[in-house]
């Protein structure tokens, strides 16, 4: 299974430093990090998009998502994602050629 936290940051600028704050005391949790945002140089977007992959407690991860969500401007969500088991796996003709 794993765990992303999405933070969507609605005031890049002021909400930035105080969520990359709280981000550096939890950084032992977060195993991938990718920022996303629109435009560049002059044209930057007041908006961003954190996509993290945490490792860990659940409990940690929880607090983790509830402290960065406190902040003015940005909110949050854990997703937990695994691959179900009983799925028999989709035949393509691809795969019915390989046979």
């Amino acid at each position: 299974m794993k765990t992303i936290l999405l933070i969507l940051i609605g005031q890049r600028k002021q909400a930035a430093v105080q969520v990359q704050k709280v981000l550096t005391g939890w950084g032992c949790m977060i195993k991938t990090r990718l920022g996303i945002h629109d435009g560049v140089m002059e044209n930057c977007s007041e908006q961003g998009l954190l996509l993290l992959e945490l490792a860990g407690e659940r409990k940690k991860m929880d607090e983790l998502a509830r402290k960065v969500s406190l902040i003015k401007g940005v909110s949050s969500k854990l997703i937990d994602l695994k691959i179900p088991k009983d799925k028999k796996p989709v035949k393509t003709a691809a795969s019915k050629k390989a046979k």
